[in-house]
């Protein structure tokens, strides 16, 4: 629950509630429930704190209590003592002070709370000592109301009270290095001071760390507990030509100055069925002997709600990392490092307190791989890292679900493999992939399933124990002895009995209707080197859920460094350069100057390779630069990977030059307003300048094209003239210079839509989870061209793939089916089913006749709710998002509202 709206709600138009916390303000021994909220107006910040019901869910359930203003004097630290850092799952204590005020508030362990305290320090850092001090004016109609508020009344010089603004960076990043700070920081913990005349530095610092993060992905949290780091001294970003030569030689000399030292890992993967904990997590993730020197622990099916669905939002977060905490190893104490989440993909990265030292680079990124591509329902979330000097990656992925779907979860795979791309801390270089790290453990519910055998043949197998003879009939085994997926990984011997399906709350094998064939569906693989598996196993002792938990406890060499020999290797390394630099001016050779990409389709991925050989006497640092007046290197059609990087003398690399057409593009391209034509420029630092010519024809498609133009056009878009695309296309809304262009009356609706429509209400009005799970890929494309070429006469591909062919048309459109012009006034009217329909009857006739044709099909769908499993909330989340869109994007109140405005025309017509 987004508890920010009951404050905004008490707030004025110009004051905005950023993101708000439910915490307990302690008073001697008592403890009272407040909610607290960070307020901006302008460049200001302050805290507000409301005494509130039970749950604050509109501004008439809070009642302002104090105000604290973001002064120059502001300081908030956390009062929690060191030890207690490395115990995860524990709340967090902070004191606020003023001038004539303390505060002491306690926030409730959990990601809301630390997003909360970056939120704080981002405010923080934007306070400004240089400009002319802030009298906070506009607070000053909630003081006459307040018996308590503090920091206007007594202004007060920072450096003269010896204190100064706080970061909260160790509570919300997975890096510190502690080493940078002085011993009075050290010691006051959490509470970070900032010289006067180095706040300008501190705040641009501070920057790029937030990108890292938290600003690419708000599911993605850090922890607050990482010592100084010694393995930073090779993760430093050095960015020149020389930095990058020193580094690529270190990396060539790395067995000289490391050596191997092993370490367990614990990996456990858990379906949890959308359940809250129930029973304690000891008996899977302590069942070894020795305490893991690190914890990789995913979870899948966190929570089932369509809350956590459309919005990403769900307290199970919560539950589930406080069970994982209370349930490490006893015999040791462990830091949370980095918690990652997509919906109900949760994976959660814990290590040793005495090694968190040796923890750097830590970053994670989602994926989802869900309906269009996008929802995350499915996907895969990871989290990289580097241990000492070893680089890992640890991935954790629900994929695809149902027997026959395998292509559907080989896809998956391949997907989250090319689409989840960590950025590097030396911006020269491209991002990494999954498969580009040392070490690749792989985690998850990957849903392949027991195939050609009857479930009573599984279970009988299963009673003999004979894994072996029936591991053989393994989807994923199948898939990877045919080198369709997880190329290069390894998996250990299963030994223990399948992991789906139970009852839940016991040992019994599915008794539903459905009775559940049993598979493997919980798995752990690695790749790399010098990993040994030491167990593979589940764990029956816990039935929370349908599925049991597993886990895998594995022995891994890392490199460690000796940092002796490593100074000495640095030494040698510079002297050396020394001697080479400035001797030759680098060149190369391109295989190629000229690439045509021919026949280019709407989302179908081309590519060709360019290959640069360095053929020069000294290495040399190459990048794709900007065009004069152009926003970057390229055309937003095309791409370079990697678009930077260094070459080696003698050495080469391969650029993938890299063309896709999407929603973004698609549109001006059928109207041929741009071209597919560009010329890159390719650079070498002290070097010359290189050309490469990219050219190429891009087939027209009803992806991307107007719902005006499309009435217009009797045939397939392919059979039409380039021309009279064109003009269509560039002719202002229902203008009645069309019927010049094409005779013949406009259609009612795109025969597109028509074909997409009928097909479904024909052949899938009770497929079960009809817009909800994703087709396929080569599917799409079939369905793609029929509907642009005419052939075949009907729609090929399965239902899903349909439905998703139709989702990602409405996506597509220039002009969504209620016009921009429309979206505020359909969210006012969000709460009046009359308004709502009043508003519909404003729109073009096309617009309208798509809006009305394709409300009263899904009404037909839900007729058949018993067998599609659909709902008015998960269509109207659907539809709300494509059919009501926004040129900017939505908040969470908007998209409530879009889901509301659609649910109208659901719930009134049945």
């Amino acid at each position: 629950m987004d508890q920010s709206v009951a404050i905004q709600e008490t707030l004025t138009e110009e004051e905005s509630c950023i993101i708000a916390v439910q915490c307990l303000l302690i008073m001697d021994s008592i403890t009272e429930s407040r909610l607290l909220g960070l307020v901006e107006r302008g460049q200001e910040h302050a805290l507000f704190l409301f005494t509130h019901r039970r749950m604050a869910i509109t501004g008439n359930d809070i009642t302002l209590d104090k105000v604290v203003p973001i002064t120059e004097d502001f300081v908030i630290e956390e009062v929690t003592s060191p030890d207690e850092l490395a115990i995860v799952g524990s709340d967090t204590t902070v004191r606020v002070t003023l001038p004539g005020l303390e505060l002491r508030l306690r926030l409730l362990f959990g990601s809301h709370s630390r997003l909360f305290l970056y939120e704080v320090d981002k405010a923080c850092q934007e306070y400004d000592s240089e400009t002319p001090k802030s009298q906070f004016v506009w607070l000053s109609k909630y003081c006459r109301s307040l018996k308590c508020l503090t920091g206007l009344s007594q202004p007060r010089n920072c450096k003269s009270a010896g204190i100064n603004r706080v970061s909260f960076q160790p509570i919300y990043m997975g890096l510190l290095n502690y080493s940078t700070l002085n011993s009075n920081t050290k010691r006051k913990g959490l509470c970070m001071q900032h010289p006067r005349g180095q706040r300008k530095m501190a705040r641009l610092q501070s920057r790029p760390a937030k990108v890292k993060g938290e600003a690419r992905h708000d599911m993605v949290r850090s922890s607050s507990h990482t010592l100084s780091n010694k393995a930073q001294m090779l993760a430093m970003p050095r960015f020149g030509l020389r930095d990058n030569l020193i580094k690529c030689e270190l990396l060539k000399n790395e067995e000289q100055y490391t050596y191997i030292k092993n370490f367990s890992f614990f990996i456990g993967t858990y379906n949890v069925n959308g359940q809250s904990p129930k029973e304690t997590l000891r008996p899977w993730l302590s069942c070894t002997p020795n305490a893991p020197d690190i914890y990789c622990v995913g979870f899948q099916e966190l929570d089932l709600s369509k809350e956590a669905f459309f919005f990403n939002d769900t307290p199970k977060e919560q539950e589930w990392t406080k069970a994982v905490s209370d349930g490490l190893h006893p015999d040791a104490k462990y830091a949370l490092i980095k918690l990652a989440r997509l919906v109900g993909i949760m994976l959660l990265f814990y290590v040793k307190k005495e090694h968190a030292e040796y923890i750097s680079e830590v970053d994670a990124e989602t994926v989802g791989t869900g309906i269009m591509g996008r929802m995350g329902n499915k996907g895969g979330v990871a989290v990289r890292f580097k241990f000492h000097n070893s680089d890992i990656c640890v991935v954790n992925s629900h994929l695809a679900a149902h027997v026959e779907e395998y292509e559907r979860r080989n896809q998956d795979f391949r997907e989250i493999c090319s689409r989840l791309l960590f950025r590097q801390l030396d911006a020269s270089l491209p991002p990494l992939t999954i498969v580009k790290h040392g070490i690749v453990l792989w985690l998850g519910d990957l849903n392949y399933r027991i195939c050609e055998l009857e479930v009573d043949q599984v279970k009988d197998l299963i009673e003999k124990k004979d894994f072996k003879a029936l591991h053989s009939y393994d989807q994923l085994k199948r898939q990877i002895d045919e080198n369709a997926v997880f190329h290069g990984f390894k998996e250990g011997e299963i030994a223990f009995q399948p992991t789906y399906k139970y009852d839940t709350g016991s040992d019994q094998w599915d008794t539903s209707e459905k009775c559940r064939v049993p598979a493997w569906c919980d798995r752990v693989l690695w790749k790399g080197k010098n990993i040994k598996q030491l167990e593979y196993r589940s764990h029956m002792a816990l039935k929370t859920s349908d599925h049991k938990p597993v886990s895998s406890l594995f022995e891994i060499g890392i490199k460690v460094v000796n940092e002796e020999v490593y100074k000495k290797t640095f030494e040698e390394i510079v002297r050396a350069i020394d001697k080479m630099e400035n001797e030759c001016i680098p060149s190369v050779t391109l295989s190629q100057r000229e690439f045509v990409f021919k026949d280019v389709k709407f989302m179908e991925h081309r590519a060709e390779t360019l290959t640069i050989h360095n053929d020069g006497q000294v290495p040399c640092q190459f990048e794709f630069i900007q065009k004069l007046d152009e926003p970057a290197y390229c055309k937003p059609w095309l791409s370079a990977n990697p678009c930077k990087g260094f070459l080696a003398q003698g050495g080469e690399v391969h650029i993938d030059l890299e063309v896709f057409v999407n929603r973004s593009t698609a549109t001006e391209l059928n109207s041929r307003e741009k071209t597919l034509e560009d010329i890159l420029v390719l650079h070498l630092q002290r070097g010359k300048d290189y050309f490469i010519s990219i050219t190429g024809n891009y087939l027209p498609s009803c992806f991307g094209s107007s719902l005006q133009l499309l009435c217009h056009l009797r045939e397939p878009i392919q059979d039409m003239p380039l021309e009279t695309i064109r003009e269509l296309t560039l002719m202002p809304q229902d203008s009645t210079e069309m019927n010049s262009v094409i005779a013949e009356p406009p259609l009612e609706i795109p025969k597109e839509i028509w074909m997409m429509v009928d097909h479904l209400y024909r052949s899938a009005a009770k497929q079960e989870d009809l817009f909800q799970q994703p087709g396929l890929r080569s599917e799409f494309e079939e369905i793609r061209d029929c509907l642009d070429t005419g052939m075949p006469d009907s729609l090929p591909g399965s239902a899903h793939s349909v439905a998703e062919a139709l989702l990602l048309f409405l996506d597509a459109l220039p002009e969504p089916v209620i016009c921009y012009s429309f979206y505020q006034e359909c969210l006012d009217s969000c709460t009046n089913v009359l308004m709502c329909k009043k508003v519909i009857t404003k729109l073009p006739p096309c617009h309208n006749n798509v809006f009305n044709y394709l409300m009263a099909f899904l009404r037909e769908l839900l007729k058949n709710t018993v067998y599609n499993h659909l709902d008015i909330n998960t269509l109207a989340s659907i539809f709300g998002a494509l059919l009501l869109r926004s040129q900017s994007k939505q908040d969470i109140t908007e998209k409530k509202k879009a889901q509301e405005f659609i649910a109208h025309f659901l719930i009134n017509y049945l």
